[in-house]
């Protein structure tokens, strides 16, 4: 299907993985959000480029702006890169009170991410090697377990700034991916 007007091509081996998710959602319910949904979880940056959601809108019919304002909804889509791995802190009213703008504020120090918190309950910051994105959330609604960090899609509860900072090293200890 053509759109005209000229979009950045994603490259030809993308093409044909994006052409084969679209083919394998076809017909499904909420198909979009399966195919972005794939489709961010073979990026090796866990993001969706501009590029990407361009093409799946040619390929599907759908408007840009559709598939644009689906990605921007809901929050488990990026369109920025990700760091390898990824601690969301809840900032949700139990997690607050509880200490998790500590827990947020020592996780940025410990990895040098020097942006001030304006205290706004939505946050995302990568680190420049890419190794950590850090981000907030409204609320994980574990609220009993608060405060609450995922940390590489690993919920933990009862979080101290100690065994945040022990996992945080132990990651950083890893190699590289």
């Amino acid at each position: 299907m053509t759109t005209g007007y000229a979009t950045a091509l994603p490259h030809p081996e993308d093409q044909d993985l994006i052409d084969r998710i679209i083919a394998d959602q076809a017909g499904r319910p909420g198909a979009l959000l399966g195919i972005l949904e794939k489709l961010q979880d073979r990026n090796p940056h866990k993001y969706l480029p501009m590029e990407t959601l361009e093409y799946v809108a040619a390929r599907t019919g759908i408007p840009q702006s559709q598939v644009y304002g689906v990605a921007t909804f809901y929050a488990l889509f990026n369109l920025e890169p990700q760091g390898a791995h990824t601690v969301a802190i809840c900032r949700g009213t139990a997690c607050h009170t509880r200490g998790s703008r500590a827990l947020l504020e020592r996780v940025k120090l410990q990895l040098g991410l020097r942006e001030a918190s304006d205290g706004a309950d939505k946050l995302t910051l990568t680190t420049p090697d890419r190794r950590f994105t850090i981000r907030t959330v409204a609320c994980f609604g574990q609220c009993a377990l608060a405060p609450v960090v995922e940390i590489d899609h690993a919920i933990r509860g009862h979080v101290t700034e100690q065994a945040l900072m022990r996992e945080v090293d132990a990651l950083r200890k890893e190699r590289a991916r």
